[in-house]
């Protein structure tokens, strides 16, 4: 069943989420039900905090996306369709030495609301899959930036907090009304 995606000004989206420590049918349900509501709303990503749990998890779908980038999971080339959708339990990112590019990001959170955001093009990240089985992701491209998106998430951090100041400005009224829209909803 689809879950209720929470939107800006709500104050989960601001908490760090906590380490997962148990491994076990209730965690693999959350993801199945992250997983149908990010495909629902046709996201690439999404973190346990903007569904309300304050979790370090998070899943992703790249097989949709156009395939500019390249991968390694756990030292092999793995195909993309075997590895889709994927959950991140418990995930680090370390940034591999990569020039910082620019792309327009959204958020499920923000609907209708994108901008360009500076990021590194290349990623390790070490994580834990939902039987806990730690694994290790070297990525570039539209996969790296989609984990370090979705890992910020885990931290309390938003799309909008990486954002220059001149790109953060022209969306404020889009914001503004947002954060209004949310906090009317939660009367």
């Amino acid at each position: 069943m689809p879950l209720r995606i929470v939107h800006y000004n709500d104050p989960i989206l601001r908490q760090k989420g906590r380490n997962v420590t148990v491994f076990d049918a209730e965690l693999v349900r959350l993801a199945a039900e992250m997983v149908e509501t990010m495909h629902q709303a046709e996201g690439i990503g999404l973190a346990a905090q903007q569904v309300g749990f304050p979790l370090q998890l998070c899943v992703l779908d790249l097989v949709p996306a156009k395939r500019g980038f390249t991968w390694l999971l756990d030292g092999a080339a793995t195909p993309l369709e075997l590895i889709m959708p994927m959950a991140l339990v418990n995930p680090t990112v370390t940034v591999h030495p990569s020039e910082r590019l620019p792309y327009e990001e959204g958020c499920l959170s923000f609907p209708a609301i994108r901008g360009d955001i500076l990021r590194p093009d290349r990623i390790v990240a070490t994580f834990q899959d939902l039987n806990g089985v730690a694994h290790t992701l070297i990525c570039d491209g539209l996969f790296a930036r989609c984990i370090q998106h979705e890992v910020d998430h885990l931290n309390g951090v938003l799309f909008i907090d990486r954002m220059e100041k001149k790109v953060r400005e022209a969306l404020d009224p889009e914001i503004k009304d947002l954060a209004q829209q949310t906090r009317g909803a939660s009367r």
